[in-house]
């Protein structure tokens, strides 16, 4: 690989989109100007090869889409707009120049559809493993920024849209070879779980309307992500299982039970995941400007997430992804 800094320049974007910015990638430090009206909201997250992602199922344009996905799907889910990100990747010897490439390609694509500039990062060695953490900057309208703690008694539970679909098709991959036949429902689920498409139309819109709208991204399956909504709240919130279906993967031969198992612990589908008043569902439901699919609702009590099927209630326990389990 060539040095540290011929390689920032290749992989500098040509273009600029936001304004504000008045100095970007290639200083010791971004600046950007900011307004009154708004807040910036800021997100990090990392990637770690052979935790987080495998080269047999992922190629290294999509590692770097996924990886900057991750982040934007947390901006929606404060109902913010994304404008900027910085890089940080650390790289072993085993991965080529053309693949670090690759990556930020990736990243590349996905920032072009939202109009956000590569500010900053840093490039390191690594001995084993490549780790690529990614930070973004969005803002949002003064104080309408969307948080788990909002959710009260009387709500109703929604998410944006399918659950589950990327665990299956992780599955579906680990399964077969990645250039095996697959149906256009498997493909489907790959494609959820290769390049997943953050909800930022969604978050965003959620947030202008200035409502009382508690939520949450799907990163780490629906059964954790309720509860992180519970524990803000510290409310009790209620899943029907009988709501659940729609959102379901749609694979005709897998049993109930195995797609309600990816549905509650498999994450990364990277919808949202909300509590709001029933009356402002309701108008949501009407205005037909949004998708959102009713699973469940809030009702006071410790917090903690139940499965209801039929009469019978279940305590569900926190599942999904746990770096320290």
């Amino acid at each position: 690989m060539r040095d540290e800094f011929s390689f920032i320049r290749s992989i500098t974007p040509t273009n600029r989109f936001q304004q504000q910015l008045t100095i970007g990638i290639g200083d010791d430090a971004a600046v950007y100007k900011t307004s009154a009206a708004t807040e910036q909201v800021v997100c990090v997250d990392a990637m770690v090869e052979g935790i987080h992602f495998r080269r047999d199922t992922l190629s290294p344009f999509q590692i770097g889409r996924k990886a900057l996905a991750i982040n934007i799907s947390d901006l929606a889910a404060m109902g913010a707009n994304p404008m900027y990100y910085l890089v940080t990747i650390a790289v072993p010897e085993s991965w080529s120049e053309y693949e670090l490439q690759d990556i930020y390609a990736g990243m590349n694509e996905l920032a072009e559809l939202y109009k956000m500039d590569l500010i900053g990062g840093d490039t390191v060695s690594s001995k084993d493993q490549l780790v690529l953490s990614v930070t973004a900057i969005g803002n949002v309208q003064e104080g309408h920024a969307l948080k788990r703690s909002s959710a009260k008694p009387g709500d109703v539970l929604f998410v944006t849209g399918p659950i589950g679909k990327s665990a299956a098709g992780l599955e579906l991959l680990q399964q077969k070879e990645i250039d095996n036949s697959f149906t256009d429902v498997e493909r489907s689920c790959i494609r959820a779980h290769q390049e997943p498409e953050p909800q930022i139309s969604s978050g965003t819109y959620l947030a202008s309307l200035g409502k009382r709208i508690a939520l949450n991204d799907v990163s780490d399956g629906l059964s954790s992500e309720a509860m992180e909504l519970a524990e803000a709240s510290n409310v009790q919130i209620v899943v029907d299982q009988e709501k659940l279906h729609p959102i379901l993967p749609d694979l005709q031969d897998v049993d109930h039970s195995q797609k309600l198992h990816w549905l509650l612990n498999g994450g990364e589908d990277f919808q949202l995941i909300g509590t709001t008043s029933e009356e402002t569902f309701a108008q949501l439901q009407k205005s037909g400007s949004i998708t959102l699919f009713d699973i469940g609702f809030v009702r006071a009590g410790n917090a903690s997430v139940i499965m209801k099927s039929a009469n019978v209630e279940t305590l569900l326990a926190k599942g999904g992804y746990n770096h320290f389990s």
